[in-house]
């Protein structure tokens, strides 16, 4: 594992205890913050990455985004199959190159969308079936921890993957708005997402709230979908089967006469956990990558689009600003 900050810890925490994994230890660049993790969860530092790499069969990739492309890169060159933090990489033209790598060597490149292991989201996806509109909010307060990109790529690029995942389909046009607040970075923004069926997601992003939340909201023809990622508890709402619509037009009724409640379930387990394990039975050959390095490259795209609408709409408001001035 490379890179032991915040996340890199947990990282650590879990692989060094997987079955079916020896654990070769990890690399900081940070000899102090090495130090401190080696003496607390009793593994090996390494000194250099490139020593780590040559030790080992498979790495986790947990380093600023900034530096995905290079750490990867290494990585792949030297015949590593690799599981790396989202987002995948900074730019398109690094997860191409990455990705050229890893399929003309045939390694396994995993992305690290860790929500697709919540348990809210394994529990719904057996009812989720053609969203027409999907609404995301995802609002945290603030956190240095990935400040040092916009609040698209720190935390909205979760639903992004999310939402791709459950329609499944070619998201055609991208409208956004957002504003700098604690940081010279966008740190609250949203984004409409129009896809090429008609179907339309709403997301929200916000590092700079009182509260946490983290809910989504599925609406399709067969009902409603109402997940709490937080909980990773969830409800499915449908009409009841056999429902006679003329008594629905002879008066009021209560909502439990007509729509039934279906409680989503899926088997505990801590997403981060999960997330290792299907990697490793991917290298393993047990089973195919959950989140494939193409996955983390297709919401790295829509995240850059959605980026690009911010800015584009910033520069439009510092204009008319600029304009009532003069």
């Amino acid at each position: 594992m490379i890179g032991a900050g915040a996340l890199g810890y947990h990282h650590v925490r879990i692989l060094r205890d997987l079955p079916g994994v020896e654990f070769s230890g990890f690399h900081d660049t940070n000899g102090e913050r090495a130090a401190l993790v080696a003496r607390e969860l009793s593994v090996r530092s390494f000194d250099t990455a490139g020593e780590l790499i040559d030790a080992c069969d498979a790495l986790t990739v947990v380093v600023p985004t900034r530096s995905h492309y290079t750490v990867a890169r290494d990585a792949l060159i030297r015949g590593r199959h690799l599981l790396i933090e989202k987002p995948l990489t900074a730019t398109l033209a690094e997860a191409d190159e990455l990705l050229q790598i890893a399929d003309r060597n045939g390694l396994l490149v995993q992305t690290g969308h860790v929500e697709r292991f919540n348990r809210a989201i394994r529990g719904a996806q057996p009812f989720v079936e053609e969203p027409r509109f999907v609404e995301s909010d995802r609002l945290a307060p603030f956190s240095p921890r990935g400040a040092d990109v916009a609040v698209v790529l720190d935390l909205m690029i979760h639903d992004i993957d999310l939402i791709l995942t459950l329609v499944g389909e070619r998201v055609d046009t991208v409208s956004a708005v957002g504003i700098p607040v604690l940081t010279s970075f966008v740190d609250i923004a949203n984004a409409r997402l129009t896809f090429s069926s008609g179907a339309v997601a709403n997301i929200t992003a916000s590092r700079v709230s009182r509260e946490r939340m983290r809910k989504l909201r599925i609406f399709q023809q067969s009902g409603y979908l109402s997940l709490d990622l937080a909980s990773g508890e969830g409800e499915f709402y449908r009409l009841r089967k056999g429902l006679d619509l003329a008594e629905l037009a002879r008066g009021p009724l209560a909502i439990e006469a007509f729509v039934e409640r279906v409680p989503i379930d899926a088997a505990e387990g801590e997403p981060l956990r999960l997330e290792f394990e299907s990697f490793v039975a991917a290298v393993q050959g047990r089973r195919a990558v959950t989140v494939t390095g193409h996955a983390g490259r297709d919401a790295l795209e829509v995240a850059l689009r959605i980026q690009v609408e911010i800015e584009r709409a910033l520069r439009a408001t510092l204009h008319r600003d600029g304009a009532k001035g003069a």
